[in-house]
């Protein structure tokens, strides 16, 4: 993953050896072999460094419940070394209230920036927590299940978001979810399986490589269909449509091929989903 602002998704079963991967390159846990190196830097011998390239948002909530919002972030942004800490929002320099102000109108909990964190719903804690980890500008934005507990509204309106931080900073996404649809459109997308890389490669490759596209036809006159088909090399399934898996040849072509009047006609397009479900089948693997 060399390329500066790419977005890379890291899929794998239960046990497979996310967490701990993810564990090694944000320097909470040692190696036990080989070299890492985030956004230039050895997470072992520049460990602190590689602490200011990154920003994490953890699958299970890390917020102190003590605090408000605004306190959280603050004291983040003090650990971060970014400002020397003052005991009010209103005395921090005008460049931290800026910035908070901003990303607050930005997520949308700026009416809730200076409420305590037991009074945010559990979808405004998440929106808060991607602040805290953009605060300080990272380099890598490493996403731990980020949208678990948040209604589709919120997951949206959170990766677009996300993409555009990506666009304008030039910030590395490294996700990692149970929700494969959010890693559809990634630049490049992993499979882990027992601790080693099994597949690896853009969605649109990693479907080609397990799926087929599909298409389901049916006509009035169904044997005929099913004739012409034969007669193409094209295997179906029937059901209660037609199904005909292709990946040598065009839709169009197949289509072009047919004399039989359709009266269904549906190009099916794997997800990369379907292709991760069809993974996890001819390997045994469990859901992730």
């Amino acid at each position: 993953m060399s390329r500066r602002g790419i977005f890379f998704a890291f899929l794998g079963p239960n046990g497979a050896g996310k967490t701990t991967t993810i564990s090694i390159l944000t320097t909470t846990l040692s190696k036990t072999s080989g070299s890492v190196t985030i956004a230039g830097c050895d997470v072992e011998k520049e460990a602190q460094r590689v602490r200011e390239k990154v920003g994490i948002i953890f699958q299970q909530p890390s917020l102190d419940p003590s605090l408000s919002a605004e306190e959280n972030i603050r004291f983040h942004a003090c650990l971060y070394g970014m400002f020397s800490y003052r005991p009010s929002f209103r005395l921090m320099p005008a460049a931290y209230q800026n910035r908070v102000l901003e990303l607050a109108e930005i997520v949308g909990i700026r009416d809730a920036l200076f409420k305590p964190i037991k009074k945010l719903s559990g979808g405004m804690q998440r929106k808060l927590e991607i602040i805290r980890s953009l605060i300080h500008t990272p380099k890598v934005l490493f996403l731990d299940e980020p949208t678990q507990g948040l209604d589709a509204v919120s997951r949206r309106s959170l990766w677009e978001y996300i993409n555009n931080v990506r666009r304008q900073n030039g910030t590395t996404v490294f996700l990692t979810t149970h929700y494969i649809d959010e890693a559809e459109h990634v630049d490049k997308v992993c499979i882990i399986n027992q601790g080693k890389i099994a597949i690896s490669g853009t969605p649109e490759e990693m479907k080609a490589d397990l799926l087929k596209q599909e298409l389901v036809l049916d006509a009035q006159d169904r044997d005929g269909l099913i004739s012409e088909l034969a007669k193409l090399g094209l295997s179906c399934r029937i059901d209660s449509h037609i199904t005909v898996p292709f990946q040598d040849r065009s839709a169009q072509e197949i289509i072009a091929s047919l004399k039989t009047r359709l009266t269904v006609l549906k190009i099916q397009e794997p997800t990369l989903e379907d292709a991760y479900v069809e993974y996890l089948k001819r390997t045994g693997g469990a859901a992730a």
